[in-house]
């Protein structure tokens, strides 16, 4: 039997998904060892494959058909636009992506000016600014904290994931647009879907149905 590769991103989420799937009965012993060195982890029985890579790297992995699965956040699969079919909603991670900043930006936001963006998401807020809002901005790519964009003139704004918002309002920012909500989902790579159909969609329909459980 063909082995199927699972790929999930580290952290939190990984540990949620392999939750997930203990509950439909594919378990990963080897992926508990806390202190382990491996990358590739196997369960010869189910004929799975699991590995964890950084959270950008999902997609991709996925589209190049590394990996036949991958779970990953919505923020990622939008800001990578990889050639992968989306096909389930964990409903994991809830939270949004937003336009954030001072509550004097919100005039700037309704005037159509030129202003600048801070983001670690350029293409999301490309095309929410462009496509959307028919809104001329200049983007610039931050990779730590972006809150600190509007502090220190950096930017007028950020395009950023809020939970709480309670790191906004620490700083002095709010949310002054919603782009989209955003939860993890499961995706899977066009030809995988093709060639081993049956398996990947009861793995799906089983995930489904722990959700709902």
């Amino acid at each position: 039997m063909k082995y199927l590769t699972i790929a999930l991103a580290k952290g939190r989420l990984a540990k949620q998904t392999l939750a997930l799937l203990e509950q439909t009965g594919i378990t990963c012993e080897e992926m508990k060892d806390k202190d382990t060195r491996k990358l590739i982890f196997v369960n010869e029985e189910l004929g799975l494959k699991f590995f964890l890579s950084k959270t950008s790297d999902v997609p991709t992995y996925v589209e190049y058909g590394a990996a036949d699965i991958g779970v990953v956040g919505s923020d990622t699969i939008l800001e990578e636009g990889r050639k992968i079919l989306e096909v389930l909603d964990l409903g994991l991670g809830k939270c949004r992506m937003c336009v954030a900043g001072p509550a004097s930006a919100r005039e700037l936001l309704k005037k159509n000016e030129i202003i600048r963006v801070a983001s670690k998401y350029p293409k999301i807020a490309k095309d929410y600014f462009y496509n959307k809002k028919h809104q001329t901005v200049e983007i610039v790519k931050l990779n730590g904290s972006v809150e600190l964009a509007p502090i220190v003139g950096l930017s007028e704004v950020i395009v950023d994931i809020v939970e709480t918002g309670s790191t906004l309002k620490e700083n002095g920012l709010e949310v002054l647009e919603e782009i989209c909500p955003l939860s993890a989902r499961v995706v899977v790579n066009e030809a995988s879907m093709k060639m081993q159909r049956e398996r990947i969609t009861k793995i799906v329909k089983d995930l489904k149905q722990a959700l709902n459980e």
